[in-house]
């Protein structure tokens, strides 16, 4: 049925039926989709995960115990670990003696060790010693091995070189180099620092060297070198924020692996000198094959367990929600 309408019998005027409409250009340029901000969705993705939160709390913990707990007991100035060495009641006694000698105590609650000290006190000390190392380590090599590896990656007669130096180190075991440097200079922290990060950085920038050679001839990067753009503002600005992902993960295994290599080198005799997880586990190796002093050797071996563990779950998920795929 076609019906139509008069106008005139909406009793409207003309004001009122028909206006204006106007026409601005710079209404096409704005967009309307939501602002993407590349961390906040980082951080939205990894939060998003109940799992990361819990695991995130007991690094937190871990952390807390690791720098304030000693610091709050004076364990590094004041407090003596060898207070008790000349009473023998008070060596190698089990969280339950330990209570019954010295009373209810947090510092006692996992006993004694074999010179009257406590052995909750001593792993965390250690800790602050063993994570810091990690941290300190990783974050040279991190940043020499992208550094390195990005300009491995876009340069060709640098490549040429790197390869041979890169074949040179990897076939000469770390364990070697690290035994020669504790040999001729004295085996404190920062010489382990240096033993770490000697050879550490190569197996990173080769990585990264690979990455930057997969992505470094993509359409967008032909696109900015074709339009004047330099090479170190693509490897800036296109290839190294797309390989965030990759290095936070990178990061992630690298300082769980660094605890376990300090704690091996002192376990064998050529690590530290200081109190560190590796030394306590070195000292405490008797302690692992007498009945009734197990806590003094497991207590630094778990906490060493542990915080590789959660430092490794907390990159590997930090490294995930940093890989832009996921942030649809």
């Amino acid at each position: 049925m076609n019906t139509q309408i008069d106008l005139k019998d909406l009793n409207l005027s003309d004001e009122e039926l028909f206006a204006p409409i106007t026409h601005d250009n710079s209404e096409s340029e704005k967009i309307t989709a939501p602002r993407y901000s590349y961390w906040h969705s980082v951080f939205r993705v990894f939060f998003k995960n109940k799992l990361n939160i819990v695991i995130l709390s007991i690094l937190a913990v871990l952390l807390l115990f690791t720098y304030i707990y000693p610091r709050v007991i004076g364990y590094d100035a004041e407090y003596d670990p060898f207070v008790y060495i000349n009473t023998a009641e008070a060596k190698h006694l089990t969280p339950a003696k330990a209570f019954d000698y010295f009373g209810a105590q947090l510092k006692y609650i996992l006993g004694t060790g074999s010179s009257g000290d406590s052995t909750f006190d001593s792993i965390w000390y250690g800790a602050s010693i063993s994570i810091s190392l990690a941290f300190i380590a990783t974050l040279i090599n991190m940043l020499i091995g992208v550094v390195f590896g990005a300009i491995w990656g876009f340069s060709k007669r640098f490549d040429m070189f790197m390869i041979q130096v890169y074949n040179v180190i990897v076939n000469v075991p770390m364990l070697l180099w690290m035994s020669v440097l504790v040999l001729v200079l004295t085996a404190s922290f920062w010489t382990m620092v240096l033993a770490l990060c000697l050879t550490g950085w190569i197996g990173i920038a080769y990585f990264i060297r690979n990455q930057v050679i997969i992505i470094r001839d993509r359409e967008y990067n032909m696109a900015s070198k074709c339009l004047g753009t330099s090479t170190f503002k693509i490897a800036l600005h296109n290839i190294l924020p797309f390989m965030t992902s990759v290095i936070v993960t990178l990061a992630a295994a690298e300082i769980p692996a660094y605890i376990g290599t300090e704690v091996f080198l002192s376990y064998i005799g050529i690590g530290l000198k200081d109190r560190s997880l590796g030394k306590l586990i070195d000292s405490a190796k008797i302690a692992m094959v007498t009945p009734g002093w197990e806590f003094e050797f497991w207590s630094p071996v778990v906490l060493v367990g542990i915080i590789s563990i959660v430092l490794y779950l907390v990159g590997q998920n930090l490294g995930d929600a940093a890989d832009p795929r996921t942030h649809m």
